[in-house]
């Protein structure tokens, strides 16, 4: 299984909107060959494709396991072949850049292309590639905690409000009504 990092989950939740668009009939209007190569630089500064990485090498891994289960006595000629064979398959890693600088184009002009590009291959973007991913994991944790309180907040809130509302359209020789949940019961 992939994992990505969240600011990389950003960015291919780009090149996968993106794709979508790429798979929609091509316009009327070609793609240039300078939008196409913003885009490439988009791509390869964003680091778009790299989650994708693992997949040849963990494919093969999967494959060498499957076929050693079935045939151990075949172990060494196994891992020989399914190495030789994903080698052979690695160039093919440029189509999914191809592709990957296809979608982009698609969506973004050549100008905001470029943009990007000049941004991530920044100080900044490059760092908030890196640590990035720090910063969204610690707003995640600080949004958990926030949600919590304001979910126990909400609550008491409203648990008071519709005591008071019952208290107040309360008949005199009522007895009072048990306390909301998680509220202190009257003495």
């Amino acid at each position: 299984m992939i994992r990505l990092n969240p600011v990389r989950r950003l960015a291919f939740a780009a090149f996968a909107s993106a794709f979508v668009f790429a798979a929609a009939p091509a316009s009327a209007q070609e793609i240039s060959e300078e939008h196409l190569k913003a885009a490439r630089a988009a791509v390869a500064a964003i680091k778009a494709t790299d989650p994708f990485d693992a997949i040849l090498p963990e494919s093969a891994s999967i494959l060498k396991q499957s076929l050693i289960q079935k045939n151990p006595d075949m172990q060494e000629i196994i891992i020989k072949t399914v190495d030789d064979k994903a080698i052979a398959l690695a160039p093919r890693r440029a189509d999914l850049e191809k592709e990957a600088a296809l979608a982009y184009a698609k969506v973004f002009s050549a100008e905001e292309l470029n943009s990007i590009a000049v941004f991530y291959d920044s100080p900044a973007g490059k760092k908030l590639i890196t640590d990035g991913p720090i910063v969204v994991r610690e707003l995640s944790k600080a949004a958990d905690i926030w949600q919590r309180g304001v979910n126990r907040d909400l609550a008491g809130e409203v648990g008071r409000a519709l005591d008071a509302i019952v208290a107040a359209n309360k008949p005199a020789d009522a007895p009072a009504p048990a306390p909301a949940e998680g509220q202190p019961k009257a003495n």
